[in-house]
């Protein structure tokens, strides 16, 4: 019984053995995974210029409605549709025949006027003299200096409606009021106008320069005002830098703009303060209702930059990993002032030579070891320019 017993323990005493021996040759053969080598860049500081975009409509310097101050039949159209004229040239003529009739019946009538001034005069200076021999009575002096006035008031009055009939027949000749490109002209020749039409001849633009408007937020001009020397808004203006219009096809319009602010109040639906920036438009390259993008730089003298495809978002916010001297990484959330087409710039959460993971950020999670590899910032800047 004795010797059966310690066999069962010697039997179970070697299977321990066995097992243990197993296991630390399992072990053995698979060996924990090293760290994942990644590349880490150093936070630097860098000069740069960011811009602020802002949708834009653009206006002509000025746009005239074109309208006829007479009615009557379109007699002649002396522009086409989209030609460019000078102040002062002839646009559309209407009729002028009845007017010219007005005219030359107000001009009767002015003779008639001045005829009888010259009667009234003659009668003046035939009873003065009768007066004075006192043959006849006073009276009669005063009615002819009475009708002597009358005539002078009515020749006035007629040389009034001469005048007025004058300005009708310039009427009919409807003239540019500025230089500019003629619209589009929705009447043709023996169409009948008014001056009551709701629709105008046409729209004449000036387009020696190009108004373009567009909002701003009340943090944005805010912003502006604290960003820009000056004691007041017309210096903080002039000490902007110039902008930049991006047009339809996203090229950059090859003149710069300068800003200048149209509202004195905040729209009180919007939240927002109107401005525009004026474009030289020397070619005629631009147009009124042409759209595009008002690019407003500005300009860092030292910001920290780190590369876009180093940061991730979790619940609208960005975070960088950064590797710590025991080489585990470590989620930090940054604040972005600005940015390019490669790069943030980061007014919060990092200091400058701070290391932070460059690429295969999606592998890692807070508190694991990496073998970080050291990238150039100045190599990374050269290859992919601010």
């Amino acid at each position: 019984m004795k010797i059966f017993g310690k066999t069962r323990i010697i039997v179970l005493i070697a299977s321990i053995i066995l097992l243990q021996s197993c296991t630390q040759a399992a072990e053995g053969s698979n060996p924990a995974p090293p760290p994942p080598q990644l590349p880490v860049y150093t936070v630097i500081t860098s000069p740069a210029t960011v811009y602020q975009e802002f949708p834009t409509a653009l206006e002509g310097k000025n746009n005239v409605e074109i309208r006829s101050q007479v009615d009557g039949y379109l007699d002649k159209i002396y522009v086409e549709e989209g030609a460019y004229v000078r102040a002062g040239q002839p646009l559309f003529k209407i009729d002028s025949r009845s007017y010219g009739e007005q005219m030359n019946m107000a001009s009767a009538n002015l003779q008639v006027a001045n005829a009888n001034i010259q009667k009234a005069k003659v009668e003046v200076d035939r009873l003065e003299p009768l007066v004075a021999a006192k043959v006849v009575s006073e009276v009669q002096l005063r009615t002819a200096k009475a009708n002597y006035a009358a005539a002078v008031a009515a020749a006035s009055q007629a040389r009034a409606s001469v005048g007025n009939a004058k300005i009708n027949v310039g009427f009919t000749t409807i003239t540019a009021p500025v230089s500019g490109y003629i619209g589009r002209i929705p009447y043709k020749k023996g169409s009948l106008i008014s001056r009551t039409d709701p629709n105008p001849l046409t729209l004449l633009s000036d387009i020696s320069e190009i108004y373009a408007y567009f909002s701003l937020s009340e943090l944005d001009f805010i912003a502006f005002q604290n960003k820009y020397p000056g004691a007041t808004l017309n210096e903080k203006l002039k000490n902007m830098p110039m902008v930049d219009l991006v047009i339809a096809d996203n090229s950059t319009y090859p003149e710069k703009g300068r800003m200048s602010i149209v509202d004195g109040q905040f729209d009180k639906t919007t939240g927002a303060i109107s401005v525009r920036a004026v474009f030289p438009n020397p070619n005629g390259a631009l147009r009124t209702g042409n759209t595009g993008r008002v690019r407003m730089p500005q300009l860092f003298d030292k910001t920290l930059v780190i590369p876009q495809e180093s940061t991730y978002e979790i619940q609208d916010k960005t975070y960088v990993y950064v590797v710590g001297k025991d080489k585990k990484v470590t989620g930090k959330p940054v604040t972005i002032s600005g940015k390019t087409d490669n790069y943030y710039f980061i007014s919060d959460g990092l200091s400058k030579g701070d290391k932070i993971v460059f690429t295969g950020i999606g592998v890692l999670k807070d508190g694991v070891a990496i073998q970080p590899k050291a990238i150039s910032s100045d190599s990374l800047l050269k290859a992919r320019p601010l």
